[in-house]
């Protein structure tokens, strides 16, 4: 089994009890990691603790001079970390390697890049000097759909800042995990800056997010759980980030190139085998080319091979678990008992061995159905039609309680963006805008508080205080 890392050493839980970490596509176990308690939380928030005067104390060019060695190390091992990725948790080796992995070494060099030139004195107002320093101890809770990615955007913003941070990762994937903080102890930060417990949420998360020496919580989840984080940190009075859940929306206008914009609305909405909490996993499209969006979404939909994450030609890997798939085979159930018409896929299982779940598209879906208003985080795509403009569109595309993505396509660019701009969302995509890994993400509503990337999660991280001089 293996260790926790506290104050600069691998060492034995105090439980001594374990969690299997089993691979997905073959549903056997492949590792063991320690299920954390509340003593080893003590000893890690006691490390990280002490170590922040220092380390708060360094340049903030030093700090980043680790971050840079850091990045570098995972670039340099990106094929090993694809790897361990894509058995952890399922994802197909090339979006492991290209997405999982590459993108996060890019964030992590943009954050050695920012603590090298951001301005923490952060200039004056009128007679007062106002400065920008490191919030504390962070304890970052992350998950298991993009387990580096997801603890990258959280470590390595705080880091910069100059906080020390307790890291508990998704015991369902946690492999990443630890091959992030074996390199950044090899990058050189220095003991108790970052600990890490394994463990199950309910123990180790909610013991780091009542302790007192926690200053902030940044927590990546299922709403549910951000409610129970936000709860528990309100008693000692934390900052706390969240980062939860969504049911974004691509909204496709009359004069927009349909088939791009379906085709694209597929591919994020199965991107991870749908594990993605951004994904667009309502489609919204005029009712005059409703059945020509689905003709299209169905096409695009089979071309979805689902296999061995190590085959060049599987398109969907794996869901993360046996509880995960069946989560998703219950909604896509519900779906048909609502009235919702199966176009593509459906609940049996594709193949005889893994966690499988084949594509599937829903048509004739409803504003209010469940398939329409909860996340699934599965490949499953609804679609629904709307018929009296743009209004109508953006009404159902807001009529969820989440705000954490979205796309809009149009043939004009300004009535692009002037849809876009009203939609109640952190992000939005207009005609298939790439990602930015410098811009800020984050939610409106119920996914979430705060953001993540770029100068944005930075100051997240960050106590403004004035000197009045």
């Amino acid at each position: 089994m293996r260790h926790l890392y506290l104050n600069g050493a691998w060492q034995p839980s105090a439980s001594r009890e374990g969690i299997d970490v089993v691979n997905p596509a073959t549903e056997e176990t492949i590792d063991r990691v320690p299920a954390g308690s509340p003593a080893d939380v003590e000893v890690a928030v006691a490390a990280a603790r002490a170590a922040f005067p220092a380390w708060s104390a360094t340049s903030a060019a030093e700090r980043g001079k680790i971050l840079a060695a850091a990045a570098g190390l995972i670039r340099d091992r990106s094929a090993e970390l694809a790897r361990i990725i894509a058995t952890d948790m399922g994802a197909p080796y090339g979006l492991a390697m290209n997405v999982q992995t590459l993108v996060p070494a890019g964030v992590l060099a943009s954050y050695a890049q920012l603590a090298e030139t951001y301005d923490f004195e952060g200039g004056r107002v009128g007679n007062s000097r106002i400065l920008r320093e490191p919030v504390g101890v962070v304890a970052a809770i992350t998950p298991w759909n993009y387990p580096l990615h997801q603890i990258v955007c959280k470590v390595a913003p705080a880091l910069a800042a100059g906080c020390t941070v307790v890291l508990k990762p998704s015991e369902v994937a946690p492999l990443a995990a630890y091959a992030l903080v074996g390199i950044l102890q090899e990058a050189g930060l220095p003991a108790g800056v970052l600990n890490m417990v394994s463990g199950h949420g309910p123990v180790v998360g909610e013991a780091l997010a009542t302790h007192p020496d926690v200053d902030m919580v940044s927590f990546t989840g299922s709403t549910r759980a951000g409610r129970r984080v936000a709860s528990l940190a309100a008693e000692t009075v934390k900052r706390v980030a969240l980062e939860l859940g969504g049911k974004s929306a691509s909204v496709i206008l009359p004069d927009a190139d349909l088939r791009t914009a379906v085709k694209a609305t597929v591919a994020n909405a199965f991107v991870n085998s749908g594990q993605t909490c951004s994904a667009w996993t309502r489609m919204i499209v005029h009712r005059d080319q409703y059945d020509e969006a689905v003709a299209l979404a169905a096409e695009a939909a089979a071309k979805y091979t689902v296999g061995d994450p190590f085959d060049e030609t599987t398109r969907l890997g794996p869901l993360v678990s046996a509880a995960q798939r069946d989560r998703v085979v219950r909604y896509i159930n519900r779906g048909q008992e609502e009235g919702a018409r199966l176009v593509v896929g459906g609940a049996d299982r594709p193949l005889d061995r893994g966690f499988y779940v084949e594509p599937t598209v829903f048509a004739g879906v409803e504003p209010g159905m469940v398939i329409e208003q909860e996340e699934i985080f599965g490949p499953v795509l609804a679609i629904i039609p709307y018929s009296r403009g743009e209004d109508e569109a953006v009404a159902i595309a807001n009529g969820t309680p989440y705000g954490l993505a979205g796309a809009v396509w149009a043939g004009d660019e300004e009535r692009a963006v002037s849809t876009a701009r009203r939609l109640r969302t952190g992000q939005v995509s207009v005609n298939g805008g790439r990602f930015n890994p410098l811009a800020p993400f984050g939610g409106y509503k119920q996914s979430g508080l705060g953001r993540e990337l770029g100068e944005f999660g930075l100051e997240e991280f960050l106590e403004i205080k004035s000197l009045q001089l």
